[in-house]
């Protein structure tokens, strides 16, 4: 009986619990853990390579590393004390990060969140990482109090560098600080710690371009260093074998077609070296899944570049403020940036806060943003949904139409009916409808935009009858549908470079969509008309083409709405957006490894500057839509076999 009550004292409901800030406490999950069978070095690698949020999360990692050829290696993970900001120069340094991606793209600073890097990376045995928490946790008690608030930091800027520095003489106490935290290492610990020597900062960009040089100090002179900031101890760790490997973040699901391929689950990460692509040929890389630990070839197009700091694993925060830390939730570093404001909230509120809570928190801080924006000038542009002839392959024709011409709904995911068209059926082949999905796809759409308090006053479509469906179904989700007329420019249309055969599509004309019930613009004359595309275009000619017209569309609708909706080709996002930023065109190579990782839906928000001309990339006002592969089902050949 006592051991039952001794088990039930262990899960007390954590309010009632002594709270022990910053610290994972990894003891009774490691018990649980224990008590199912894992052995312990198994046990305790999956409660520090998940932060040690809970004994799920580490079930979770140990069955999907079931196979990981390194499961019982014994090499020790990394890991690195940083001072965090928090609060309202967070929000101006994130805003900073934001603004300088945008504007000049991606350098080397953008692979970690903000921070002053207190100590250089060190290891730690897995068995130790709870005493080094609790060294850490020892260290920041003792400096309540002593710890200097606010810290003064002054821009510096050279060719290659962006930074805020601390004053020398605080820097000198903060040097303090992590040497104390050193020899706490030592004793809790054995753990070897080398605080760092150089000048503390926190890296604003480098390794940038020249020519980016004045922007970016421009964008950094905005920074107010005197804002409001509580400074937290946080401790974070990364996988060594990964140091120096590229990190990727999975796109697209992938199923291996043969058996030195790796399986591909969106969300997931993949670190890649240089040394290892011996082995790849083109369009292919050879990489190592963070979600389970096993390596492979896969496809280059299903994955996309992401921040080194995205696979790191957080082991706790403190403040120097309050006497409880404002995070104590381990785990992967997804929109570590937010987790920031997250701090500020809870050194207000010190009452318990359950965690799903917290984890919502960002998503409502950043709906006010959305809708501030409204005013502004802006230009969306979208992908077409799912379409026939990549789900049912290109002869899903045959599959339809009978013999007489008359189609037949042949799978649920095929649409009821399809408009009439004044060529026949075969005119079907070069200008593919979208199936039922795809229209579910653009409703989901329609209907985020319509919580997020969006209006389109201007609706523009490829000619495409795929683009003009999904512009349809995105007004009705918006209920919108027969308030906003669709307007279809032929100037729109892709690269016809990709057209097949020596002749473009026969479009329906808008009389015949409306005719169909599609909510189409009938009184609407084309900037540039179908009579002007030409078959096999240049790269250029193509390039030109989508900026002019979206020049032109958005010079027509000026004074007279403030947001225009463009439902085009997954190339229409790129074509129709980078030179309106002030950006050279991309070759026609790199462009088509962006287009590729574009998907159905998807979609991109631009905000005119002022009245400037010149406009920018911004986060849209509703979230990305990510779902998986459903193959054909045949129950005979499958529940029928011998």
């Amino acid at each position: 009986m006592a051991a039952k009550e001794d088990l039930y004292a262990k899960v007390t409901p954590r309010r009632q619990r002594q709270t022990r800030p910053g610290t994972i406490k990894h003891g009774s999950s490691l018990d649980v853990l224990l008590s199912m069978g894992f052995p312990k070095t198994r046990a305790l690698k999956a409660l520090v390579s998940t932060g040690g949020r809970n004994v799920q999360a580490a079930c979770d990692w140990l069955f999907s590393h079931v196979d990981d050829p390194f499961l019982d290696d014994p090499l020790p993970r990394e890991y690195v004390l940083y001072l965090r900001p928090s609060g309202p120069l967070l929000h101006q340094l994130s805003h900073f990060w934001q603004q300088s991606r945008v504007t000049c793209g991606k350098n080397k600073a953008h692979n970690i969140f903000p921070h002053i890097t207190l100590c250089q990376f060190f290891m730690c045995a897995d068995a130790k990482v709870e005493a080094l928490c609790e060294a850490l946790q020892a260290t920041v008690s003792q400096w309540k109090g002593r710890f200097p608030n606010p810290l003064p930091l002054e821009l510096y800027t050279s060719s290659n560098f962006i930074g805020l520095f601390v004053d020398e003489q605080i820097a000198e106490v903060l040097k303090t600080f992590a040497s104390d935290f050193a020899n706490e290492a030592v004793a809790k610990a054995d753990v070897h710690v080398e605080p760092h020597k150089k000048q503390l900062h926190v890296t604003l960009a480098y390794h940038f371009q020249t020519n980016h040089l004045s922007s970016l100090e421009k964008l950094a002179k905005g920074i107010d260093v005197t804002q409001g900031c509580d400074w937290l101890a946080a401790l974070f760790s990364r996988d060594i074998r990964f140091a120096n490997h590229e990190t990727l973040r999975v796109m697209y699901p992938y199923v291996p077609q043969n058996e030195d391929e790796l399986e591909l689950v969106p969300g997931d990460f993949i670190f890649t070296s240089p040394v290892e692509q011996s082995t790849a040929s083109e369009g292919w890389v050879y990489g190592t899944s963070l979600g389970t630990g096993l390596s492979g070839l896969l496809p280059e197009n299903y994955v996309s570049r992401a921040d080194e700091c995205d696979t790191w694993i957080f082991h706790g925060s403190h403040s120097f403020l309050n006497c409880t830390s404002p995070s104590n939730m381990g785990g992967a570093l997804s929109g570590l940036l937010l987790d920031g404001q997250l701090d500020g909230r809870l050194l207000d509120d010190p009452s318990p806060v359950d965690p799903p809570s917290l984890i919502c928190q960002p998503m409502q801080m950043l709906q006010p943003n959305s809708q501030s924006r409204l005013p502004k000038r802006t230009l969306f542009v979208c992908r077409h949904g799912e379409r026939m002839d990549v789900v049912f392959g290109k002869h899903w024709i045959s599959q339809c139409f009978d013999a007489k011409g008359r189609y037949v709904r042949t799978n649920l995911n095929m649409p009821p009916g399809l408009p009439a068209r004044s060529g026949g059926y075969r005119d079907y082949d070069k200008d593919c409808p979208i199936t039922v999905f795809g229209s579910t796809q653009a409703r989901v759409i329609g209907e985020a935009l319509l919580e997020s308090h969006t209006v389109i006053d201007f609706v523009y479509c490829s000619p495409s009858l795929r683009c003009v469906q999904t512009a349809h179904h995105i007004l009705r989700g918006l209920q919108q549908d027969g308030k906003t007329k669709i307007r279809v420019e032929p100037g729109l249309f892709e690269w016809t470079k990709w057209v097949s055969g020596t002749s473009l599509p026969s479009w329906i004309p808008a009389s015949d969509l409306a005719a169909a019930s599609l909510s189409v613009d009938t009184t609407y004359r084309p900037h540039i008309p179908i009579s002007k595309l030409g078959v096999s275009e240049s790269y250029d000619t193509y390039i030109s083409r989508s900026v002019q017209v979206t020049r032109e569309i958005l010079s027509e609708c000026k004074n007279l709405g403030n947001t225009v909706l463009i439902v085009a080709h997954a190339s229409s996002l790129e074509a129709c957006t980078r030179q309106m930023q002030g950006l050279s065109p991309q070759n026609s190579k790199d462009f088509v490894q962006v287009v590729r990782k574009i998907p159905y839906l998807g979609f991109c928000a631009s905000e005119e500057i002022g009245e400037t001309g010149v406009w920018q990339l911004v986060d849209p006002p509703i979230l990305p839509l990510t779902h998986g592969p459903n193959h054909t089902f045949n129950w005979r050949e499958t529940l029928l076999q011998d």
